[in-house]
């Protein structure tokens, strides 16, 4: 590296540290690092056994250097690189939330102590880190989409710290720091996005963007719901439903009689697309059969009773 631009290196640090991003300043990376805690734990939810609790505990500034050398020999990490803003960042996980999510994913209660040893990752474990940082990355595209479009590309796996490197150790980054609770203990996951990738959106990172929906048309909202009740919906009625087995159905014979339990005084359910929607009494009007409505039905309530009757 030339002399020049060693110098040209120390007066960007110099320029960042004194006109840097201020955390109090950029609201707006707090909604984004919520909505990635809250993505994430959606994305593993069909994977856990038990459940699992992510929040944000803290965001910070410091010196890479000074972050990674916290988590040395205690932590795993993933270098992912960001081409759109020409930079890299890392996620990490601590020890304790690597040995708490391998009993969660293969189905320990937490009955057994938790691990408690100073030793290297194994295969195992790295796989499933491997397995939680797909899942984290994807969980930080879709957060930042809020202010940029971003894509995370993995590009390898450190359990050294001093190995982690993403960019000069002296320059400045922000930490996000996840407390993680699952089966009654804890683990941490970090990440550390250096200054200079987030200084170019400090603009959109300074403004809280709600998710309120915009103030709607209302000409364009009556049209909608017209459009919607002229939809055309087919009703069924059931007088009563059998259930036979394969066999007795392979067995019927045209002209043969299958007997209801049914009268005319039994109730009649009326469904649309297999939903019961009413309870009906039949009838007769004009030569043709109807429908009295006498109730609704409450589904949420007469599934539950089935579901007991059973």
């Amino acid at each position: 590296m030339s002399a020049t631009a060693t110098a040209n290196d120390k007066i960007q640090d110099r320029l960042l540290d004194s006109t840097g991003l201020s955390i109090d300043r950029l609201p707006m990376l707090h909604v984004i690092f919520d909505r990635m805690a809250n993505v994430w734990l959606e994305g593993i939810r069909h994977l856990a056994t038990s459940p699992a609790y992510c929040s944000l505990t803290m965001i910070e500034i410091g010196r890479i250097s000074d972050i990674l050398e916290m988590y040395e020999s205690n932590a795993i990490a993933a270098v992912y690189q960001a081409p759109e803003w020409d930079s890299q960042v890392l996620v990490g996980l601590d020890r304790d939330f690597v040995f708490s999510m391998i009993e969660v994913l293969l189905g320990s209660d937490g009955a057994e102590p938790p691990i408690d040893e100073e030793r290297g990752f194994s295969n195992i474990e790295r796989r499933v880190s491997d397995l939680i940082f797909r899942h984290l990355s994807k969980a930080m595209r879709t957060a930042f989409k809020q202010v940029t479009n971003v894509h995370f590309r993995h590009e390898r796996t450190e359990t050294r710290m001093d190995f982690a490197v993403i960019g000069r150790r002296t320059s400045r980054a922000v930490v996000a720091k996840f407390l993680v609770q699952t089966l009654n203990r804890g683990g941490e996951i970090f990440v550390i996005i250096p200054q200079s990738a987030l200084t170019p959106m400090r603009q959109n990172l300074m403004r809280v963007i709600s998710n309120e929906p915009t103030v709607r048309d209302p000409r364009w909202s009556k049209q909608i719901k017209s459009e919607v009740q002229r939809a055309e919906v087919t009703l069924t009625a059931v007088l009563e439903k059998r259930y036979l087995t394969l066999e007795e159905i392979a067995s019927l014979e045209v002209g043969q009689t299958i007997r209801l339990q049914a009268s005319p005084k039994s109730l009649v359910t009326l469904e649309s697309d297999d939903q019961p929607l009413f309870k009906c009494f039949l009838g007769k009007s004009d030569g043709a059969y109807s429908l009295r409505l006498e109730e609704a039905i409450d589904n949420k309530k007469d599934i539950i009773e089935d579901l007991l009757s059973k």
